[in-house]
């Protein structure tokens, strides 16, 4: 008889792994967009995107930002975030932002649109926000409802567009910790977030996305 331990890591740089649980997944927005370019000297990824399954038919969606090299990415300006839903029907409640930086006034008002994200596609679900950096986010919430069906797991609830993205993210790069006023925005542009294998990592995580070791014992 050969017994077997499987030990695996998600290393950085090496394989990028979404963080899963049996109830929720995280996802990355790490992709910048080229069309304007005003992200490219700053390192992503910029922000992440967790899916909370809380029933069959519920999910949280929470946007939060990442710091890096002393900045700190907000999500605003007018369309603030996009995601891809998995369902041919359903609604959006429990809006909510918040800002933990100094003179910042985050929304609402909040809105629902559809529409495309700059470089990233077409995505049925936007959330607005007031233009401006004044009004940015570090965290932005809110609950879908798949009224046609249900999600069988937290991967299942968002999926790609037409373009590969499942979620994008309009950002603000200010330093860290964020202080408003006109001059302390460096820079802003579209991120967006791709699966990295997130099926895979659900599924296959303790084999193939990583560095794993074999103990065998002979009996």
């Amino acid at each position: 008889m050969k017994k077997f331990l499987l030990t695996v890591v998600c290393v950085a740089g090496v394989v990028a792994c979404n963080r899963v649980s049996a109830d929720s997944i995280t996802y990355e927005l790490k992709v910048a967009s080229t069309s304007d370019g005003e992200l490219a000297g700053y390192p992503g990824p910029y922000g992440t995107v967790t899916v909370d399954l809380t029933s069959p038919t519920t999910a949280t969606i929470t946007f939060a930002s990442l710091t890096a090299g002393g900045n700190i990415y907000l999500f605003g300006d007018g369309r603030s975030v996009d995601v891809n839903v998995n369902a041919a029907s359903f609604s959006v409640s429990a809006i909510s932002g918040s800002n933990a930086g100094t003179g910042f006034t985050p929304g609402p008002p909040y809105g629902v649109t559809t529409g495309f994200a700059d470089g990233f596609g077409y995505y049925n679900l936007a959330i607005t926000s007031r233009d401006g950096f004044y009004s940015s986010q570090d965290l932005l919430t809110f609950v879908l409802t798949d009224l046609s069906g249900t999600w069988a797991s937290p991967t299942s609830v968002l999926t790609r567009n037409a373009s590969g993205y499942l979620a994008a993210a309009h950002i603000y790069v200010t330093e860290d910790p964020a202080v408003w006023a006109v001059e302390n925005l460096k820079a802003q542009g579209y991120a967006a977030a791709v699966p990295d294998g997130g099926m895979t990592a659900a599924l296959l995580g303790l084999g193939m996305l990583g560095l794993g070791f074999f103990a065998r014992r002979k009996a």
